[in-house]
């Protein structure tokens, strides 16, 4: 039976990646180097290239055909033996299944298959996992995405329907753990995104989401993945959660922007009123400091000319006790002063007068001569 139909162990030659000293089979993120070359095949070129090449086409001679058996033999040997591991690579050997050491990058030496097998995960790679939305091509240069309403739909804290497309980027922090702890690490870290994301949008206020608290939930929700992931010793490290956009279903799209748009009128309303009452209000006070000031100086006037008036008085009265009569004389000349001082008058005497006619000219009176105010 030839070597590429043989099968037990970790599979057969072609199928499994490993002949009878080869690498067994991969799993889990990495292969075990390719598949190998299949001896019989190689013999049989390397005998139709001789008898090509050979006068008259005859037959390979015995020790011809020995040497290449050998180089064969050596050659299998050689991948059975060793294994490489490429620069994104860990390789992590197993011997009859179980986990003895990892190799980095470079060529080393192993036994061979189905004694030692060895996988290789990229363990330098960034995974990406999209939840709520797959990414498409829609042509080129351009990129769209499909929404996934089943992932991305989630009730906030006040019991309101959003949905949140989000991605989160991942890799392997230990080999070991996460070949051997769990089954399907795609599915896994999937399934513990969007369980956490459900979990940290539900204690959370609609609003909150949508505004100032959409950064504290991405760290929440990358704190809360990681984890659960070391919980299960899944060996994954969440680099970043990166939430794509948080909007509401589109069934009531409409009825949010409505609902956006009067907030927007209500923060638009209460920065005029606040502008216009910092622009009223010390206006107000500066009136009001102003009345207060001149109220001041009137209220120090009246005093003061009260204060000048009563100490006038006081010594007219001084005077009027010492000459009563002057006293009287004076003021009463200085009262008369006061009063007819501006007045247009005319002095008849009655003795001189008697035959005279009095004419008093009203308008006359009444029309004050120029220059006199």
């Amino acid at each position: 039976m030839p070597w590429s139909n043989q099968g037990g162990g970790g599979g057969g030659w072609k199928g499994g990646g490993g002949g009878p000293w080869g690498q067994g089979p991969s799993g889990g993120g990495g292969g075990g180097g390719g598949q190998q070359p299949d001896l019989e095949e190689l013999l049989r070129r390397s005998q139709d290239r001789l008898k090509q090449v050979m006068p008259g086409g005859g037959g390979v001679p015995g020790p011809l055909l020995v040497l290449l058996a050998a180089i064969g033999v050596a050659v299998m040997s050689f991948y059975a033996f060793t294994f490489r591991v490429q620069p994104d690579e860990l390789g992590v050997v197993l011997r009859f299944g179980e986990f003895v050491r990892q190799e980095p990058p470079g060529l080393h030496f192993r036994m061979p298959y189905p004694i030692e097998e060895v996988r290789l995960p990229k363990v330098t790679r960034k995974n990406t996992i999209e939840v709520g939305f797959r990414s498409s091509v829609v042509r080129r240069g351009s990129t769209g995405a499909t929404n996934v309403p089943e992932e991305s739909g989630m009730l906030t804290g006040d019991e309101n329907v959003v949905e949140v497309p989000f991605v989160v980027i991942w890799r392997i922090r230990d080999a070991e753990k996460y070949l051997f702890r769990i089954q399907n690490p795609e599915s896994t870290v999937k399934d513990v995104a969007e369980s956490a994301m459900r979990e940290i949008v539900g204690k959370t206020d609609f609003e909150r989401i949508l505004t100032s608290e959409l950064g504290a939930v991405r760290n929440s929700v990358q704190k809360l993945m990681q984890d659960t992931l070391d919980s299960y010793e899944s060996g994954i490290v969440i680099d970043e959660v990166s939430l794509q956009r948080v909007f509401p279903p589109a069934s009531v799209g409409d009825s949010f922007r409505d609902v956006q748009a009067a907030k927007i009128d209500l923060e638009t309303l209460k920065n005029q009123a606040q502008a216009y009452a910092s622009k009223i209000v010390p206006e107000a006070r500066g009136a009001a400091d102003r009345i207060i000031a001149e109220a001041e100086g009137y209220k120090k006037q009246i005093v003061e000319e009260a204060i000048g008036q009563a100490s006038r008085f006081e010594q007219v009265l001084t005077e009027y006790t010492k000459a009563p009569e002057v006293t009287r004389q004076r003021l009463y000349l200085e009262t008369m002063e006061r009063v007819l001082g501006g007045a247009d008058k005319i002095i008849l005497d009655s003795k001189g007068g008697s035959g005279v006619v009095p004419y008093l000219p009203l308008d006359q009176l009444q029309r004050k001569p120029q220059g006199v105010k």
